[in-house]
């Protein structure tokens, strides 16, 4: 206007912005958009009937020239591709922005759901001798300095065993590690970065994400577990729908769907027979005893009406050796895969393993997993755990479609930028 500027400030705290007015006699000659300030002035209801700031004293504390490199510019829209490539200043647009708060009051409702659910909190190694999922997708892990490397080598012993005198590797799961705890602790949770060295730069992987994983003792029937994981999804999801309100609307434009609605349970021979009644409809072929692809998962869902569901009783085959065979079919293991829409898989879990001569037949023969065995051994209980990818709980919630937008410094193949 004639007399003022209206300048749009946020300052992190929430998706609104707060409108200044700034006489244009006080205006600074560096101000401009994407730059910091401070101002001082009084806070009142405008004409829109929202807060602004009559500003009688302003200052520019960090000054942002567009027109030399900034890769944002005022009142125009980016893709998330073209945002991606600026880590470093994706935080300051509006959509990543929801995005970290949103995250922060889910990770926040964790704790809050566990701690009232006497669960305790484990720090799980993210350095490990063992391979957990037997995938074989590890990162190895030694000293960077020659220096140190010579300085250690052993006769006979290989370079990246010299340090710890084993391989060593980053987690792909804190799973085996809270078996441990829980014996002693009888209810154990775990959440923190786990890293896969998958050849992937789908929609749906990372390099290095967060997961979060929970082991109960005393438990030996698979539905125990589905109640847990069940309870544990929507409590975090209403509490970001009711706190984080607005930047889920400014994300997504509406709270989920299925919130309110009974997750489905089938078994895994269900679902093959729903997926061969459909085969006209899907590109890939249904093979029995067969992992599921993503587009069979995703038409689960879509056939559930979008509403998450279970799939229990797996072929053994094709399940890790640490999962329990089902007591009524030595061929089926209790486990179960909880199926969300955009993004199929979202959970896995089972029950363990208790069995000592069992356990040990199934035992990859390269592994270093005897510790494993002797849980079995010295007063064991049964147990049994799941494990949530927490990226990919924020892409269902939220709608979002690459999972590289739900994590602030994403690395997969061929990028680890920052």
């Amino acid at each position: 206007m004639k007399e003022n500027l209206f300048v749009d400030i946020s300052d992190g705290s929430t998706s609104k912005i707060l409108q200044i007015v700034v006489p244009k006699s006080n205006k600074p000659t560096e101000l401009s958009y994407g730059s910091s300030i401070k101002a001082e002035g009084k806070l009142v209801i405008g004409p829109n009937n929202k807060h602004e700031l009559l500003v009688s004293d302003i200052a520019v504390i960090g000054t942002c020239d567009v027109m030399d490199g900034y890769p944002f510019l005022p009142r125009k829209q980016y893709s998330e591709e073209y945002v991606r490539e600026y880590l470093h200043f994706r935080a300051r647009t509006r959509s990543f922005s929801s995005l970290l708060r949103l995250r922060d009051l889910a990770s926040a409702a964790i704790i809050t759901y566990f701690k009232d659910r006497n669960f305790i909190h484990v720090h799980t190694p993210i350095l490990t001798s063992n391979d957990c999922e037997g995938a074989g997708e590890l990162f190895l892990v030694k000293p960077h300095s020659v220096e140190v490397l010579k300085s250690m080598r052993t006769e006979g012993i290989p370079e990246e065993e010299s340090y710890f005198n084993t391989k060593a590797f980053l987690t792909v799961s804190g799973q085996l590690h809270l078996e441990t705890i829980a014996r002693a602790l009888t209810k154990v949770y775990t959440f923190g970065p786990t890293f896969r060295a998958e050849n992937s730069k789908s929609r749906l992987h990372l390099s290095e994400f967060y997961m979060l994983e929970a082991e109960l003792a005393f438990v030996d029937n698979i539905n125990d577990i589905m109640d847990e994981i069940e309870m544990l999804i929507k409590y975090i999801t209403k509490d970001i729908v009711e706190k984080g309100a607005s930047d889920i609307h400014s994300i997504v434009g509406h709270d989920p769907e299925w919130l309110n609605e009974k997750f489905t349970r089938i078994t895994y021979d269900d679902a093959i027979k729903i997926l061969e009644n459909n085969i006209k409809r899907l590109k890939q072929p249904i093979t029995y005893g067969s992992p599921l692809s993503k587009e069979h998962e995703l038409f689960l869902v879509e056939y559930n009406n979008n509403i998450p569901i279970f799939i229990m009783n797996w072929p053994k085959e094709i399940k890790p050796f640490y999962m329990k065979e089902c007591k009524d079919d030595a061929s089926k293991v209790a486990a179960m895969d909880l199926l969300v829409p955009n993004v199929g898989e979202l959970v896995g879990g089972s029950i363990r393993e208790d069995n000592y001569e069992k356990l040990k037949s199934k035992l990859p023969l390269t592994s270093n997993l005897s510790w494993y065995l002797e849980l079995r051994k010295y007063g064991n209980v049964t147990t049994g755990g799941f494990g949530i990818g927490f990226e990919r709980f924020l892409q269902c919630v939220l709608g979002i479609s690459n999972i590289k937008d739900t994590i602030p410094f994403p690395r997969w193949p061929h990028n680890c930028n920052l």
